[in-house]
């Protein structure tokens, strides 16, 4: 029987073990650019479920995140209008990994550096379980989405296009 491999502790994980939630851990080998898809392919996971952690800001450079289905793209324009800003696009990565203290690629919605507001796709928390990043590249935790609300005070929005 395969020994399941344990990845050693991250921000994010520290941050869902100091709250009490149950999570699974999910190692692959980390591709530059391969993004949700990569992983979901690799971990046998539909792309639907596993979850892209966003930074991305507004008119104004005030920086959040968004949480959005692995094969779906963010309608900018249609998040914006329903958050209230007159624009939103996403951060450049070293402007992302500055606001929330991760490499782009392992960006954890949990435990970042700076306190940012979640948004995510609202029908990410209809799905029984997701995997989004664990904080750190080539690395996965699965978890239930309720978390998001509670522990993230996560909003939803319907922002969701499909990938060409």
């Amino acid at each position: 029987m395969a020994r399941k491999e344990h990845v050693s502790e991250t921000p994010a994980t520290a941050f869902l073990k100091a709250n009490g939630v149950a999570y699974t851990e999910h190692p692959y080998e980390y591709v530059e650019h391969g993004g949700a898809q990569h992983s979901a392919e690799v971990l046998g996971f539909d792309p639907f479920t596993v979850v892209k952690t966003l930074i991305m800001e507004d008119e104004k450079a005030r920086p959040l995140v968004v949480l959005m289905h692995g094969n779906r793209k963010v309608s900018t324009k249609n998040l914006a209008r329903q958050i209230g800003a007159k624009s939103v696009e996403p951060c450049k990565p070293e402007v992302a990994n500055r606001h929330s203290g991760y490499l782009v690629g392992g960006t954890s919605p949990f435990g970042t550096r700076r306190q940012m507001p979640v948004y995510v796709e609202e029908s990410i928390l209809a799905l029984p379980r997701i995997v989004l990043n664990g904080g750190r590249r080539g690395y996965l935790v699965g978890i239930d989405p309720q978390v998001l609300p509670r522990l993230l005070a996560a909003k939803p929005v319907n922002c969701a296009l499909q990938e060409p």
